[in-house]
C-alpha cells in the first residue's frame, strides 16, 4: 500500500489526503498516518517545487566537475553552498571530488561563476545542449 500511496504522490504530490484515500481505498486518517510515518522515516523527505531556469532568465546549464587543490576540501565545501547559481551539489568518486550543476544567465555568467569557484581547485566543465530524460521521480521498487 506504501508504494501505491507514493507512486500517486510522485505523480501528484498536490493531491490532498481526501483524494488520495479515494484512490487507494482507505479512509483519510488512515492515509494521512501512512504519509506521516512515511516522513518520519525519511522516506518522503519533502515535496518539491520545479521551476524552469530559463524562463527565469537563466536558460544556461552547466555541470562542472571539481578537484579541489591541496588544502582546499574544506574550503570548498563551505564555499558552494553560498554560490547561488550551483542547484546541485555532490561529492563524488573517482579523480574529482565534486559534480556541481549551475544554472546562468549566459556564457559570460558562467565564467564569472567558474572563475570565483577555479580559486580553489581545477574545474572541468560541461554545457547542457538538451535533456533527454528531465527530472523524475525514482523508481519504486516492485517488491
Amino acid at each position: 500500500m506504501n508504494r501505491q500511496i507514493l507512486g500517486l504522490l510522485q505523480e501528484d504530490p498536490r493531491l490532498s489526503m481526501a483524494a488520495l484515500a479515494r484512490q487507494v481505498g482507505m479512509s483519510t486518517s488512515a492515509v494521512t498516518e501512512r504519509v506521516d510515518r512515511l516522513r518520519s522515516d525519511g522516506v518522503v523527505v519533502g515535496w518539491r517545487l520545479e521551476v524552469d531556469p530559463a524562463a527565469l532568465g537563466l536558460p544556461v546549464t552547466a555541470y562542472a566537475r571539481m578537484r579541489p587543490g591541496p588544502g582546499q576540501l574544506a574550503k570548498v565545501t563551505a564555499l558552494v553552498p553560498d554560490v547561488a547559481e550551483v542547484t546541485e551539489c555532490h561529492r563524488i568518486t573517482g579523480d574529482d571530488c565534486f559534480l556541481l550543476k549551475l544554472h546562468v544567465a549566459s556564457m559570460a555568467h558562467l565564467a564569472e561563476v567558474l572563475d570565483r569557484l577555479s580559486v580553489h581547485g581545477q574545474l572541468t566543465t560541461s554545457i547542457v545542449v538538451s535533456t533527454p530524460v528531465p527530472l523524475r521521480s525514482v523508481a519504486l521498487p516492485s517488491t
